[in-house]
């Protein structure tokens, strides 16, 4: 974390959320992360915007430093503590942002409390043509409780190691806090993991009243939303605008970063 910024708590939805600020007399910016990363994750680009905004970076429910309940690791819940942590923290209609599984919170946010957020953006939200069967359910789960413990059994410097032999396009300022974030998440977290989500974005998107930006990339890379999808959405939200990067996959903004930092700033921006 950069020296001048600071950390706290506060009590949203009935549990310890903590965040990250970066401070000033600027416009608020809240960007919720994706699953098994942390409120840190968002650095870099939190570093490129905070002479611009307020950027607040929280850690969701189960990850980095803040509070990890039994059960219900729902979107809506995720939401339902971004919306109190919106309140606690007095922000005045902020923008916000999210990657994958921090942008389905954002999306159910936008949709179930329209007066919170003044805009959004999602990174490569978990848009699927169709939902995975229990079996598929089951098997998604286990690869991420699978996966989260190998890298915990790495260790810091090992996680980083991967990090850099796997992701080879990332710079090298996002791996530090990414390898810190899989020794944080809590195993409740997998355990509890629902999907797929009721009421899914199909349901949502037509609610949807603030501007919205999807930014997605290349499928054959692993992003999410496939081109139909993104026909669909669309359809739902004809307001929705759309920014593909292509030479990314699933961690846009690490791959393509330039080009991810400028649409954002472009959106960001629009009166």
């Amino acid at each position: 974390m950069a020296a001048e910024w600071f950390s706290g708590d506060v009590i949203a939805n009935g549990i310890k959320v903590h965040y990250y600020r970066t401070g000033g007399d600027k416009p608020p910016l809240v960007l919720a992360h994706g699953a098994t990363d942390n409120g840190l994750c968002w650095t870099r680009l939190a570093r490129a915007l905070e002479a611009e905004y307020d950027v607040i970076m929280p850690d969701a429910r189960g990850h980095g430093l803040s509070e990890a309940p039994e059960s219900d690791y729902s979107a809506a819940a995720r939401a339902a503590d971004l919306a109190g942590l919106i309140t606690a923290l007095r922000l005045e209609r902020p923008a916000v942002g999210g990657h994958s599984m921090g942008a389905a919170t954002v999306l159910h946010l936008v949709a179930e409390y329209p007066d919170l957020a003044r805009r959004a953006f999602l990174e490569d939200p978990p848009w699927r043509s169709a939902p995975p069967d229990q079996a598929g359910q089951e098997a998604r789960r286990a690869r991420m409780r699978q996966n989260a413990a190998e890298l915990k059994a790495l260790g810091r410097e090992g996680i980083i190691a991967r990090g850099r032999a796997q992701h080879p396009d990332w710079a090298e300022e996002e791996l530090p806090p990414w390898a810190e974030s899989k020794l944080q998440v809590s195993e409740r977290f997998a355990m509890a993991l629902r999907l797929p989500e009721r009421p899914d974005w199909r349901e949502l998107l037509p609610r949807v009243r603030c501007p919205l930006l999807l930014i997605t990339a290349d499928p054959e890379r692993g992003a999410i939303v496939e081109p139909e999808t993104e026909a669909e959405a669309r359809r739902l939200l004809p307001s929705l605008q759309v920014v593909r990067l292509h030479g990314a996959g699933h961690n846009v903004r690490r791959e393509q970063f330039d080009a991810y930092l400028d649409a954002v700033r472009r959106f960001l921006a629009t009166a």
